[in-house]
C-alpha cells in the first residue's frame, strides 16, 4: 500500500476518539524519529511563533521550566538567554532519553501529573510549554501550578493546536510502524484559559494565531493531503 493509499485510508476511517492513545504511551513510540520532520507543519509553525514571542521575554540569565519539553527542540534557543538553569518536564521517558543525548548535563522530570514538586514558589523567570497543553485534561489546575513557580513580572510561554481546529476535528497524529497514531487532546478554549490567566493575576501580553493560508501548502503536497489543505485553509492552525 501506497503512503497515499495509507493517508487516503487514515482519512476515511480515524474520527477524533476512535484509535487515541495517550499522551505518554505516544510519544514514547515517536520519540525515535521525533527529531526528524523536516515537512512536519505545525513544527514550523511553531518554531517561528516561539522565536518570536521568546524575544518578546526580555529575560537575562533566566531561571527557566520547559513543561513538554520533549526531545528538547527548543533548549539552543533557549540557552542563547544564557539561563542560570533550565529544567525539563515531560510524560514521556524516551522523549527526555533523546533530550539527555543532546544536552547530556539537562536536570529533567518525568511527570505524572500537573504538580511541579522539584520547583519552590517564584523560582522561575520564564516558563515554557510548547504543543503541549492540549494534551492536559486540567489546564486550570496546570495554569495555576505554572503560575505558583513562576516569579512576578515573568514570563509563561504558551502554544499549541488552535482549539477551534481540535474542537473541529484536527488531529494531532504520527506514524510508527506503517500504524497512524492519534493522540488524545483536550479542547480548551482560549477564552477558558484567558480567563483563567486573569483568576491568576496572569496578565496576557500577546496572542498570536497563524492561519492556514497558501505558503503553508507544499507541506500538505508533500504529504499527499491536498484534500485536507483545502478543508482548512483560512483555519486556525496554532495558537499562542
Amino acid at each position: 500500500m501506497s503512503v497515499k493509499e495509507r493517508f487516503r485510508k487514515f482519512l476515511a476511517g480515524f474520527k477524533a476518539g476512535e484509535n487515541e492513545t495517550g499522551a505518554a504511551e505516544a510519544y514514547n513510540l515517536w520519540a525515535a524519529g521525533y527529531d526528524s520532520q523536516p515537512d512536519n507543519l505545525m513544527l514550523a509553525l511553531d518554531e517561528e511563533v516561539f522565536a518570536e514571542l521568546l524575544s518578546l521575554t526580555a529575560c537575562s540569565n533566566p531561571v527557566i521550566a520547559d513543561i513538554g519539553c520533549g526531545t528538547g527542540r527548543h533548549w539552543q534557543k533557549l540557552q542563547q538567554l544564557q539561563p542560570q538553569k533550565i529544567t525539563g518536564f515531560d510524560v514521556s521517558e524516551q522523549m527526555l532519553i533523546k533530550l539527555k543525548e543532546k544536552f547530556t548535563s539537562a536536570e529533567t522530570y518525568l511527570l505524572n501529573n500537573e504538580r511541579l514538586e522539584p520547583l519552590a514558589d517564584n523560582s522561575c523567570d520564564l516558563l515554557v510549554s510548547t504543543l503541549t497543553i492540549a494534551h492536559i485534561e486540567n489546564a486550570a489546575s496546570a495554569l495555576a501550578e505554572w503560575a505558583r513557580v513562576t516569579v512576578p513580572g515573568g514570563y509563561i510561554l504558551i502554544t499549541d493546536y488552535h482549539p477551534e481546529a481540535l474542537a473541529k476535528g484536527a488531529r494531532r497524529t504520527f506514524t510508527h510502524n506503517d500504524t497512524v497514531i492519534g493522540i488524545k487532546n483536550y479542547v480548551h478554549s482560549i477564552d477558558n484559559l484567558t480567563a483563567t490567566a486573569k483568576q491568576l493575576n496572569v496578565s496576557v501580553i500577546r496572542l498570536t494565531e497563524k492561519i492556514i493560508d497558501d505558503s503553508m501548502k507544499p507541506y500538505y503536497i508533500k504529504q499527499h493531503a491536498v484534500e485536507t489543505f483545502n478543508k482548512w485553509k483560512s483555519g486556525c492552525g496554532c495558537v499562542i
